[in-house]
């Protein structure tokens, strides 16, 4: 027996049809509002589907006869759990320090969204792996951000009590009959928060408004596409059906015109800071947050429209931007990026890292963490990412770690066969100094790969016949790497410069 459409609330669970597609999954509706014509659109999350799936359809999607309605028993907070599993990042627990937490020592900045209606902030972003639809991104103006909820972290607090001006906030026990009437204003300004039931009853606040996707489209160069996850855009620009990015100084507005009239006066035909890396079409910019704060600001806005589990900060000072962008007669158009902390006490290489969707499965991913180690190499360091990773930055980083691996094991091999020596000794201290990995991370990488073995009273590695073929076929199918002889990069010492 069919429900009545308009018995369906916040939180039920029933079949839904997955868009370009004919089959129904199993879903949550999130929140339910009228579209421009006044059909009813559902917010739905498919269940054991990661967030970035998460769509509106319409209500011929949806499968009447199998409807849960949401309960307020244990059992609610049991499927919040689950779907929120489902969501988060996939770092494998238990191998060795790929799934720790970061230290509060740090990090100690706790995500909030703080909106005001000031400055300009813009972005772009794309996750490291294979992306199940293309989207990319675009930002606009007017959005203060203290910082966003990293919602597997749940580390990092900034204080979000100045806009973006360096003005004080409007302190609500201070405020003046003047202006009591602009507070009530911007109150009735703001969203209506989903229903608390269901898995959203473990979302309080603004938590659980940041489950909902809130831009339907940007466009950025020649590329149009849907974003997978919330980011705290000003509503004005929320509203519309597309934001408009410009490509090199990532300046966003609300219409193609208004974008014409900018494009006639950007200066930049390349990301603002050096050009450290050029190889043919491809090169690298390194950009200070501190110097070019308008740009890093913006590049992290957009990112978040791609990455779930990382925090966005409003504060880009502590922290220096990696642009990998492609060049043609009209200038470098930004590819991906990737961010790391000037200090790090975890000797973290990368915060956030991304390509956009348009130019992913590519071997771009690939070539952004190169580069990083390629860095970490430079200052004489091992490093590591942030973790936990999400689900696709984990293939991608495992992919590299075996690669990079089993290519130094291979380099071993024959010089000890040149030799001819009998047995190869390399130890995983020796693997991590030659390769810049950390030595947690390639004990991890050799347990993934099945490598270790225990062989008369001691471990060995062993390499078999089938990893080596597989590895063969990977490499034939790399299209770029990095050529460490057209780097210029200079460390510089982050500690000193405080003082």
């Amino acid at each position: 027996m069919s429900l009545p459409l308009d018995r369906l609330i916040d939180g039920c669970r029933l079949p839904v049809r997955m868009s370009g597609t004919d089959k129904y999954h199993d879903a949550e509706i999130l929140s339910i509002k009228a579209d421009p014509y006044g059909e009813q659109r559902f917010y739905v999350h498919y269940i054991d589907f990661n967030r970035r799936l998460d769509e509106w359809v319409p209500k011929e999607s949806l499968r009447l006869d199998s409807v849960q309605l949401p309960t307020k028993s244990s059992k609610a907070s049991k499927a919040a759990s689950e779907t929120a599993c489902s969501s988060r990042a996939s770092t494998p627990d238990k191998e060795s320090s790929l799934q720790g937490l970061p230290s509060k020592k740090n990090r100690k900045r706790k995500a909030q969204t703080q909106l005001s209606t000031s400055e300009v902030v813009s972005a772009d972003v794309s996750d490291v792996s294979n992306p199940p639809t293309p989207a990319a991104a675009v930002v606009t103006h007017s959005t203060s951000i203290s910082s966003v909820t990293n919602s597997t972290n749940a580390t990092n607090a900034t204080n979000g009590s100045s806009t973006p001006n360096g003005t004080n906030g409007t302190n609500g026990n201070n405020a003046t009959p003047t202006n009591v009437a602009a507070l009530l204003a911007n109150l009735s300004t703001t969203p209506q928060l989903p229903r608390q039931t269901g898995s959203m009853s473990l979302h309080q606040g603004e938590d659980a408004l940041t489950r909902i996707r809130n831009v339907e489209m940007v466009e950025l160069g020649r590329f149009r596409m849907q974003p997978w996850y919330f980011s705290p855009y000003p509503i004005e620009l929320t509203s519309l059906s597309c934001i408009y990015l410009c490509e090199f100084c990532l300046k966003f507005v609300k219409s193609r015109k208004c974008l014409e009239r900018h494009m006639t006066k950007c200066t930049l035909k390349h990301p603002p800071g050096n050009e450290i890396y050029r190889s043919g079409t491809l090169s690298f910019f390194e950009i200070d947050g501190r110097k070019n704060k308008n740009y890093a600001q913006n590049l992290c806005l957009l990112a978040k429209l791609f990455l779930d589990h990382k925090t966005l900060y409003y504060d880009t000072d502590p922290f220096l931007f990696y642009v990998m962008t492609e060049q043609d007669d009209r200038g470098f158009h930004i590819v991906g990026y990737f961010s790391k902390e000037k200090e790090s006490a975890e000797d973290y290489n990368v915060a956030c890292i991304l390509v956009l969707p348009p130019y992913q499965q590519k071997g771009y991913g690939r070539l952004l963490i190169e580069f990083s180690y390629e860095l970490s190499k430079c200052e004489g360091k091992t490093g590591s990412p942030e973790k936990p990773l999400s689900d696709l930055g984990l293939l991608s980083y495992r992919s590299f770690w075996s690669t990079t691996i089993l290519e130094k094991l291979l380099q071993h091999r024959l010089q000890s066969e040149n030799s001819n020596s009998d047995r190869l000794h390399l130890s995983v201290i020796e693997l991590s100094e030659e390769t810049s990995i950390r030595k947690e991370d390639v004990i991890s990488t050799l347990q993934h790969l099945n490598l270790y073995k225990y062989y008369k009273g001691q471990y060995v590695i062993v390499l078999t016949k089938e990893l080596l073929d597989a590895h063969e076929r990977a490499k034939r199918k790399r299209r770029v790497i990095i050529d460490p002889s057209k780097l210029h990069f200079q460390p510089r010492d982050w500690t000193r410069r405080r003082f």
